[in-house]
């Protein structure tokens, strides 16, 4: 596969960014964001974008819809990327009210296990622990349970951040 642009070698990358975003013409962005005269100047559509660092730019309509999916309509990968930055996220047509689910970063150094992760795992109470990273669903009953997607989840594109 070719990896060069207007031949110049180049490393292809995706972005996960988190954004909030309005449409605003390029002449309307550059008025009231940037104050800038622009009475000679032809628009384009388009959306103001602000960065979670707080930056605000302007990008054009084709790129930006290209680019940026609304959060109450994701694929599974990008609900993932959602929760590992911290986010709940959740499915539109789940039953069960408050039902989401969280990205766990687990223990991979170890933490001292309780008396109740010692038994069951047949170790010391203290000894260290290691868990690796999971996700886990609060459920209807407001308990909490590891979780695994099925298919249906995996595949959906109806993900929201809760």
């Amino acid at each position: 596969m070719d990896n060069s642009v207007n031949g110049t070698a180049c490393t292809r990358y995706i972005g996960t960014k988190i954004i909030f975003a309005e449409p605003m013409d390029e002449c309307t962005f550059l008025r009231t964001v940037k104050g800038h005269d622009t009475s000679d100047r032809e628009t384009r559509l388009g959306y103001r974008v602000v960065y979670p660092d707080g930056y605000v730019s302007w990008s054009p309509k084709n790129a930006f819809e290209e680019a940026y999916r609304a959060t109450d309509g994701m694929t599974f990968g990008l609900a993932i990327e959602a929760a590992k930055k911290g986010l709940k996220i959740a499915r539109k047509g789940w039953n069960g009210k408050g039902m989401f689910v969280v990205y766990q970063k687990g223990y991979p150094q170890g933490i001292p296990s309780n008396k109740q992760t010692a038994t069951a795992w047949g170790i010391n109470e203290g000894d260290l622990f290691r868990c690796e990273p999971y996700l886990q669903i609060k459920m209807v009953n407001d308990s909490h349970a590891m979780w695994v997607p099925s298919i249906n989840d995996v595949l959906a594109e109806d993900w929201m951040i809760f």
